[in-house]
Formats: C-alpha cells, structure tokens, sequence
C-alpha cells in the first residue's frame, strides 16, 4: 500500500472539471466519517450511569473511562503522521475508522475495568489515526483556505454531538442495555471503512441506479394503469403493449456489448438523454396503440436493455475483482431500494397532479438528472474491460 506516482483524489487537490466535483464529494465522505466518531464520543458518558451500575465503577474510575481515548489520541498522533508518509491518506483513513469501530464494538464484552480501560484507549489510536488523515485532507482540498477545512473537521464533529446522544438515548431505551448503541455505532463505523474505498467510486453509480429503479418500476408497476384508465386502453391492448416491452429487453446482450466496447460516460449519458426522451413521449405524445407499443418496444431497449445492464456492469467494473460480489451487493440493493417506492410514488404524484406530470417528472425529469451523474463519472475509475482489470 506504498505510496506510488499515481495518488488518490484524496491525496491530490483537485483542480478543474470532473476531478473537482469528484473531489468534493470525496471529501464530503470522509468528513461524514468523522461524524461517528463524535457520535460514540458523547454516547459513552450517557450510558456511563449504567455501566457503572454494571461493573461497579467508582466516580474517578468512571471518569477515566469516559476520557481515556484521549491518551490512544496522544500516544497515537506522531506515528499516524509518519504512517501518512509511507500511506495513502484514504488507507491511513480507512484504517483508523477500522480500529476505532473494533474497539467500541469489543468494549461491550469486556470482563472489567482493565480491558474496557484498553479498549477505550485503543479507539482513541483509531480515531488519531482518521483524524490526522482527515486534517491532511482538508488542508489540501481547501488549500486556499486551510481554516475553512478545519472548521469543516469540527462540524463534522458538531453533527455527531447533536446526533449522537438523540440516537443512543433511543437505543438505549428500545434495547434495555447499554451495549446495543455501542455495537449499532460499531457496525455503522464498518460500514464507513467501506464506503471509503467503495463510494468514491461508485456513489454517482448507485445514484444512477435509484435513478434507473424509479424509472423502470414506476413505468412497470403504473404504466399499465395509465394505458387502461387513462387512455382507455382495453386488456388486451395493454397486455400487448407489455408483451412489445419485453421484446425490447431481448436487445440486453447488445447493450451490454456497448458497454463493454465503449467508456461509461457516453454510454451512459446518451442513454439516459434517449430515456429522458422516451420518457416524455410516454406521457406527452401520440397516444394511438401503435405509437405506444413502439415507445414501450423503445423503454425496453433503452432503460431495460442498456441502462439496467451497463449500471450492474459499472458497478463491478469500479472496484478489484476480490470485491466485485460486494459492488453487486450494492447495485442491487440501490436499484430495488428506489423500485420498491416507485409504485408509490408515480401513483401519488398521478393521483395529485395527473398523468402528464407523473411521468414528466419521475421518468424524464429523472434521467435528465442521470445525463448530468453520468458525466460526472471518473473515466479512470473503470475498465472497458475484464482483461485491463486482470
């Protein structure tokens, strides 16, 4: 994990274009990372009454309990900036939130005061270890205004305050204990380590893939409703319609080859611009069986045939093969998090502002949106290919 000439965009100050939005957003990551740390910070002294009821901590030792991460902070802060001369910003983060969940996670099974005491010295080593990294960052990105990046650091912090005692206080009264805030903070921690090497990659990806869900689902859970109630289509009819839909989803091997034949970005993008329109016309145009049939024909080929197949490509393509069964976790749970509303949705907004504005708005307003993510695609953050990630 050596450093070599080619550094992460957490490791560079962006300058222009694509690298800089992309930038921002990865720090934007990172800095949300620092939130849970505040969060277990203010967590551990509420529920400290009911370890010291557990354990029989006395008041001074409770209260050593409370503060001694900041000993790891201290004993940990010179080695952390020696490890950022050796490492990548984004694994001396990724590092530290990985130490720093284990520990908090580790502190509920702790026989008494002398682990739990290590334990919580041993977050404060992890949480030196995100926070050095993360002041390196900040101070790169806001180059210009270093301060700015700092005061960003601290705000991190301020939500973790506000959040924190709001989301233990609750989990401590639904659970009964104090450990089941501790581990649920734990687990989220892990979840950050990550999202910090996944997300900057694929973050744009699972947007576009709520984006695509919406879509898809809103046209196939309603779609057929609008032909019948709206357009006063007969069964038969709207069955057929539906019947040329799945015709157009047969060209997926095609799109697939597009994709794996050509960049993300303009595959995507023009794809999307080509959904976008589709989307309209649905709604907005020729509302004759054959115009409809050959727009649900068009749907399939375009949302269903390229966007679905390229979006599951994508997401494997954006990281290492030992992660792409994690990537595929991703796309799925993206895309059908976004499909399971989007009945609900298109249905609401009929129903409130009718039709024509439904599918304006969750099918073509969409992909409009989808034009401008694809775009912000890193073209360096995916191969063409199987054989160039090998």
């Amino acid at each position: 994990m050596a450093l070599s000439g080619t550094q992460s965009i957490m490791d560079a100050s962006p300058r222009t274009g694509v690298a800089k939005a992309y930038a921002a957003l990865s720090v934007a990551i990172v800095l949300g990372s620092y939130v849970i740390n505040a969060m277990d910070r203010t967590l551990f002294p509420l529920i400290l009454p009911e370890v010291r009821g557990e354990y029989g901590f006395d008041l001074p030792e409770a209260g050593l309990m409370a503060t001694v991460f900041t000993i790891g902070m201290a004993l940990a802060g010179l080695p952390s900036g020696y490890l950022l001369t050796r490492f990548t910003r984004r694994f001396v983060v990724q590092l530290g939130i990985f130490i720093f969940s284990a520990a908090t996670v580790v502190t509920v099974l702790a026989a008494g005061f002398g682990d739990m005491l290590a334990y919580r010295a041993i977050t404060g080593i992890g949480e030196a270890m995100q926070l050095t990294a993360l002041l390196a960052i900040v101070s790169s990105y806001f180059a210009r205004y270093p301060g700015v990046g700092i005061g960003a650091v601290n705000c991190a912090f301020g939500l973790g305050a506000v959040f924190g005692p709001l989301l233990g206080a609750t989990l401590l009264a639904v659970y009964g204990t104090w450990r089941a805030p501790m581990i649920a903070f734990g687990i989220i921690g892990f979840a950050i380590v990550v999202s910090v090497f996944l997300v900057h990659r694929t973050v744009i990806l699972v947007l576009l893939s709520c984006i695509a869900g919406l879509a898809i689902f809103g046209f196939l859970g309603m779609y057929p409703t609008y032909l019948r109630e709206e357009l006063h289509f007969t069964p038969a009819n709207t069955g057929t319609i539906m019947s040329v839909y799945g015709l157009g989803v047969l060209v997926s091997v095609a799109g697939g080859f597009l994709g794996d034949r050509y960049p993300a970005r303009p595959v995507l993008a023009a794809s999307f611009l080509v959904a976008a329109i589709i989307g309209w016309l649905l709604f907005n145009g020729p509302v004759d069986f054959m115009t409809q049939a050959v727009l649900a024909f068009a749907f399939g080929v375009v949302f269903s045939g390229a966007i679905y197949v390229n979006l599951a490509a994508c997401h494997v393509r954006a990281v290492k093969g030992e992660l792409s069964g994690l990537a595929s976790g991703i796309f799925v749970t993206s895309f059908y998090t976004a499909a399971s509303v989007a009945g609900y949705s298109i249905g609401w907004l009929a129903a409130e502002f009718g039709w024509t504005f439904a599918g304006d708005l969750q099918l073509c307003a969409a992909c409009l949106v989808g034009i401008l993510l694809a775009i912000a695609l890193r073209p360096d953050g995916m191969s063409l290919s199987a054989a160039r990630r090998a």
